[in-house]
């Protein structure tokens, strides 16, 4: 065994996994997150196309991944979409711990038909969003309860931030706003399966911490 496969074996014994909850007066959050699963997800949050979204993720991923979310889908959908976020990036930054190993960089395209996304993800420590996927304002909502396609960005951010990690989407072509979104998904998910991938043991940056 060379020492590079002694370095992977070492590092695959760490659990990367993590289990955090959110209480507040709007709502109820509970995530579990194992980074080498194998795309095992549950997702119930309340909002039947949110569900189908997080799944896309886990999936996609190879996270096992449990979203559970009770909130106050009666006066906006907001609030529950974005402490998913908040709490699935405390989560990842947390499973990750101080990075060692990791690949850390990523991008690709992903379609969906006429979608076509782009996206390149740093696990850089610094948190920051660029989010150019342009919905129109009337766009109709997506599932019942409806969730607006708006607050996909919403959810990007508060993941990034509360992950802190640098992630980039664009969107390429498209005119269906549920092929948008799934690319996006889809696309974010496969570049976090690459990202988080082990591939030696140091932490890869020459400051020597993310």
């Amino acid at each position: 065994m060379t020492s590079l496969e002694k370095d992977q074996t070492e590092a695959k014994r760490v659990t990367r996994a993590s289990s955090k909850k959110r209480e507040t007066k709007e709502t109820s959050i509970q995530v579990n997150l194992d980074l080498d699963g194998d795309g095992e997800v549950t997702a119930d949050t309340g909002l039947p196309f949110f569900d189908h979204m997080l799944s896309q993720l886990g999936r996609h991923a190879g996270f096992n991944l449990l979203v559970k979310a009770d909130g106050d889908l009666d006066v906006d959908a907001h609030h529950s979409v974005e402490d998913v976020g908040i709490v699935l990036g405390e989560c990842l930054n947390d499973a990750l711990g101080d990075r060692s190993g990791i690949q850390r960089f990523s991008s690709l395209s992903v379609p969906l038909d006429e979608a076509l996304v782009a996206v390149a993800l740093d696990i850089s420590g610094r948190p920051y969003l660029d989010y150019l996927v342009p919905i129109a304002q009337d766009a109709p909502v997506l599932g019942q309860p409806g969730f607006d396609p708006q607050l996909a960005e919403e959810f990007w951010r508060a993941f990034v931030t509360n992950a802190t990690l640098t992630l980039h989407v664009r969107l390429v072509e498209g005119r269906n706003t549920h092929h948008i979104l799934e690319a996006s998904f889809k696309a974010v998910a496969r570049c976090l399966r690459d990202a988080v991938r082990l591939e030696g043991s140091r932490v890869p940056s020459t400051k020597g911490i993310l």
